[in-house]
């Protein structure tokens, strides 16, 4: 039986990108957690108003914190969220037990890549474990993607 691909999902939805994080880190992996929100946070991420550019993931106090990530408050909400508050990551304790002697051990960095709705509808993160790029890193970076382009326009044109 062949696997759905996360594209043609009709519940997959994007929420929130961070797309500098490839950028300024090299990322060494990854993995899904599960993040616990409030109604009025579900709700207002339902309408794609989130964002993780400027957020962190940290251990703490032995539990998976998500740290300055902006949830936009919910005009009809009842009870409303705080925008900028601590949300708290779900992992099993073996994954928290290998972040964290990532992070405090290795010197590596835990920075949240995208947030989306699965397949079940439920908010997911993926995480990604990273080191600090330096700037000649990047610079080494952008030229290898500047070169890739390059060869795709003269693969193309034939010049």
């Amino acid at each position: 039986m062949a696997k759905k691909k996360k594209d043609t999902d009709p519940n997959y939805k994007v929420i929130a990108e961070n797309r500098r994080a490839r950028y300024d880190y090299a990322i060494e992996d990854d993995l899904e957690v599960g993040i616990i929100l409030t109604g009025s946070e579900v709700k207002s991420l339902r309408e794609k108003s989130g964002n993780i550019a400027e957020s962190y993931a940290a251990v703490e106090e032995g539990e998976l914190w998500l740290v300055n990530s902006y949830i936009a408050p919910y005009e009809r909400a009842m009870f409303p969220h705080m925008e900028r508050r601590k949300r708290k990551l779900l992992v099993s304790r073996k994954q928290l037990s290998d972040l964290w002697n990532a992070t405090q051990r290795k010197g590596m960095t835990l920075v949240p890549m995208v947030m989306y709705f699965n397949h079940k509808g439920l908010v997911k993160m993926k995480i990604g474990i990273a080191k600090g790029k330096k700037n000649h890193d990047k610079r080494a970076t952008e030229a290898k993607r500047d070169w890739g382009r390059q060869k795709q326009r003269l693969l193309r044109h034939g010049d």
